[in-house]
């Protein structure tokens, strides 16, 4: 379903966010606050609050990639992909996070499926032809070569939940419609069949990053998905 090594507004960032689309530092307010490095959490570290992720998300996120890598089920565990849902499909709501390195790789756009709702996602589903973005923890899987390019397999490891994702074709792909342009031209980003399509520029340096076993989680404040997974 598309951003990075392309228009003049991605930049490669040397430390905090190598790939991030968003800014990191605003020069607005003048007092200056001193934290000693060795008392920030993780999330202050990784400067996600202001880039729009909430601290119980990324806590959740972690909690399950823990488990997950506890049961030895992440072959690749330095990679955390966190998609918010919650988030309108105009913000960019994809986090690519090296948790080794402690720096953000990826902050962009990322596309729902078109029967989960429009500028929001609000409905989601584990079924075949439904069109809809499935919620939860799935392990990043091999490449190949698809209609859309360069594309990964994802696999849903929550049952009920997101385990008939290899049915139905869910992968990450690049699309042109996951674009500021499609943005400004429809109001709200491309949507997707039901898979996580990223920015065209972006797809092939993200996939590259995190295929082959790592953590992606699909978040939303769903009761049903929150009372039914093991993982958060």
């Amino acid at each position: 379903m598309k951003h990075l090594f392309l228009k003049k507004r991605h930049y490669i960032l040397p430390v905090m966010m190598l790939f991030c689309t968003t800014p990191v530092f605003s020069h607005k307010n003048k007092q200056k606050t001193v934290f000693n490095p060795e008392k920030k959490s993780l999330y202050d570290q990784l400067n996600l609050s202001a880039l729009g992720l909430k601290q119980e998300i990324f806590e959740k996120a972690l909690a399950g990639w823990n488990v997950l890598l506890k049961k030895q089920q992440v072959s690749k565990s330095g990679f955390l992909s966190i998609v918010d849902l919650s988030q309108s499909s105009n913000s960019k709501r994809l986090y690519v996070i090296d948790l080794d390195k402690k720096v953000v790789l990826f902050n962009t756009y990322v596309a729902h499926g078109r029967n989960s709702g429009g500028e929001f996602a609000v409905k989601f589903a584990n079924k075949l032809n439904s069109f809809k973005s499935s919620l939860g923890f799935y392990l990043t899987g091999p490449t190949y070569k698809g209609a859309h390019g360069l594309s990964m397999r994802l696999k849903g490891i929550e049952k009920g939940i997101n385990d008939d994702a290899e049915e139905r074709g869910i992968v990450m792909h690049g699309a042109a419609y996951v674009s500021e342009s499609f943005i400004k031209s429809c109001g709200r980003l491309g949507r997707s069949e039901g898979c996580p399509a990223v920015p065209e520029a972006l797809c092939q340096p993200i996939i590259n990053f995190i295929k082959d076993g790592s953590c992606f989680y699909m978040y939303y404040p769903d009761k049903q998905y929150l009372k039914h997974s093991t993982l958060v």
